[in-house]
C-alpha cells in the first residue's frame, strides 16, 4: 500500500459551503471502503488534507479527482505520494 497526499486547497469558500455535506459523504464512502488513512481539515480554514491508500499514482488521483470539491471546483487539487518516517 502507498499512501498519497492530496492537499485541497480552498478557492472558492461561500461554494465550498454549499458543498461540504457531499464532500464529507463522498470521503466517507472512502473510508467505508478502506481507501483513505487520514483526513481533515487545516485549522486556518484554507482547504484540508486527504490521505489515500492507493496502489498507484493514477489509482489515487481517480479517487482525488472525483471529489465533489474538486469537481465543482471550490477546492484545487494538489496529490503527492507520501510516506511516513515512523518506521
Amino acid at each position: 500500500m502507498i499512501l498519497y497526499a492530496a492537499i485541497l486547497n480552498m478557492v472558492d469558500g461561500p461554494m465550498d459551503e454549499m458543498l461540504l455535506d457531499e464532500h464529507k459523504a463522498y470521503l466517507q464512502q472512502l473510508i467505508d471502503a478502506g481507501s483513505i488513512f487520514a483526513k481533515g481539515p487545516f485549522t486556518d480554514h484554507s482547504g484540508g488534507l486527504v490521505l489515500y491508500k492507493a496502489d498507484s499514482y493514477e489509482e489515487a488521483m481517480a479517487m482525488a479527482s472525483q471529489d465533489p470539491a474538486i469537481v465543482k471546483g471550490s477546492r484545487t487539487l494538489t496529490l503527492k505520494e507520501w510516506r511516513s518516517n515512523l518506521d
